[in-house]
């Protein structure tokens, strides 16, 4: 079957109706990682916050996906994706209730930030779609998984500030964004009921340690620790944003604890990588099971820009919508909706196209018109006609959701035991991206941070050139000891 002939309503099929299981679960899991964006004029009225205390809120909500997303690709890596996935949606529910239901700026800052791990959930449905869609087909169904699960941020912002107002007084934004972590909770035991991780009969590979990726090369060990610290250095910068010198949500003191935990953290990490890898690099890793880390590292910078500029626009745009063009919050959601809205074709769109004409072509193609769509968007004001402003606004958002398609159309095709850590990093990057342009944003005007975006945009570009096309064969070895080999072509 090609990728042409993959059809998503033949309900008969098990791997179409998996996709469809999983794409569910994403798209609640934006739901309420997000809902709190079309609520803001509500919650700043009720916390009578200031415009540098709602943008902290801002970065705070994707802050805890990037560990999270390295840890939960580790876990998806050892355990699957079934029984993961059902957790993450359960506990991340009890989140959102703290967060709807906070009485304090505190409160609600601290929920917030655990809300964050709901953001997780992407990197689970990567590994349980490569899992049961060949490689001819896998870019197409990762990109419906992503994109129609990314409509998630669209759909809240269009429907909560209604069910808001149906739910009627000061706390009926509290019940609407509650009432995502109640579907939250139930699609989580629904998920563990009816996902499977594989097909019959087919062996869901693992990595012979958890604790980090296994590399091919002194020389990627040391090019992956280095890929580490950006992460590091964006929760360093959001400790500083949250202390005295920003918001002042944290005491200097606590900021100093955090940078410390964080600096312990990292060389926690950087000694159980090193454990991971430092046996098997010193006897040679075999030619048929080697690797080229670049290729995370390529798409990990990729993501950044891509999904990292989403998450980034998705969270401000409502306000800036609202405060651009005067209107109401409710007509300020429905049109920044427009923005995730094209993830339903945007996504699966990027994945049929790195099937069809090629990974590295495709992917080049998106990032530059992903940065031409930012420089356009640069240039909005309130003397725009509004229904131009949108149009430019979904035409951007277009090159920058089928641009994650396409580096999640090649993410299954690296190394298949270690695609939820694959998954993990790449994922954390793009959460990377999002504290970076979100950081900036809080210093800059809407003009001037859609052009760093499409200066991010340049440089990733000249990256992406270092990219290999997927071709061949990729080996993993079963537990008795055969070599299995999997298409990537």
């Amino acid at each position: 079957m090609s990728s042409e002939n993959l059809n998503v309503l033949n309900f008969s099929n098990k791997s179409i109706r998996t996709l469809h299981l999983t794409w569910v679960a994403f798209f609640i899991t934006f739901v309420v990682w997000f809902s709190h964006a079309p609520m803001k004029p509500f919650i700043m009225e009720a916390f009578d916050l200031t415009n540098g205390q709602w943008k902290a809120l801002l970065i705070l909500n994707v802050a805890l996906t990037i560990p999270s997303r390295i840890v939960i690709g580790m876990l998806v890596d050892k355990f699957g994706p079934r029984i993961v996935f059902s957790l993450l949606l359960t506990i991340s529910s009890f989140f959102c209730f703290g967060f709807a239901f906070a009485t304090t700026y505190e409160q609600l800052a601290l929920f917030r930030f655990l809300c964050g791990f709901v953001g997780a959930g992407f990197v689970i449905g990567i590994r349980m779609v490569g899992e049961w869609f060949p490689a001819r087909q896998v870019g197409l169904a990762e990109g419906v998984y992503g994109g129609w699960g990314n409509f998630g941020s669209a759909a809240g912002a269009m429907s909560l500030p209604t069910i808001a107002f149906l739910y009627g007084g000061d706390d009926g934004w509290r019940y609407a964004i509650a009432s995502t972590g109640v579907v939250a909770f139930c699609y989580g035991i629904f998920f563990y009921i009816k996902a499977r991780n594989t097909p019959k009969g087919s062996t869901y590979f693992k990595p012979k340690k958890t604790g980090g990726l296994e590399v091919s090369s002194w020389k990627d060990f040391y090019f992956y620790l280095g890929m580490n610290l950006p992460m590091y250095i964006a929760l360093a910068v959001l400790v500083w944003k949250l202390s005295p010198s920003g918001v002042g949500l944290l005491v200097q003191e606590t900021a100093y604890l955090a940078w410390g935990f964080l600096a312990a953290l990292c060389v926690f990490q950087f000694s159980q990588i090193y454990k991971v890898n430092h046996e098997h690099l010193k006897e040679g890793v075999p030619e048929h099971q080697q690797y080229k880390f670049k290729q995370v590292a390529v798409l990990s910078w990729a993501y950044f820009v891509t999904f990292g500029s989403e998450l980034a626009v998705v969270s401000m745009l409502p306000a800036f919508f609202m405060e651009t063009f005067d209107l109401t919050p409710v007509l300020a959601g429905l049109l920044a909706a427009g923005f995730a809205f094209m993830n339903l074709v945007a996504r699966p769109s990027g994945g049929y196209l790195s099937d069809k004409f090629g990974r590295k072509k495709t992917l080049t193609i998106l990032i530059c018109g992903l940065m031409a769509g930012y420089l356009v968007l640069s240039q909005i004001g309130s003397t725009w006609w509004i229904p131009l402003a949108v149009v430019a606004t979904m035409c951007c958002s277009f090159f920058v959701q089928a641009g994650e398609g396409a580096v999640f159309a090649m993410v299954p095709l690296v190394q298949r035991r270690m695609t939820g850590q694959i998954a993990g990093m790449t994922g954390a990057f793009g959460n990377v991206g999002a504290v970076t342009f979100l950081t900036c944003y809080s210093f800059v005007d809407t003009s001037t941070f859609f052009m760093i975006i499409a200066g991010a945009a340049a440089c990733c570009l000249v990256l992406v050139q270092f990219l290999d096309e997927p071709s061949g064969q990729m080996t993993e070895v079963l537990p008795d000891g055969t070599v299995q080999l999997i298409d990537v072509t």
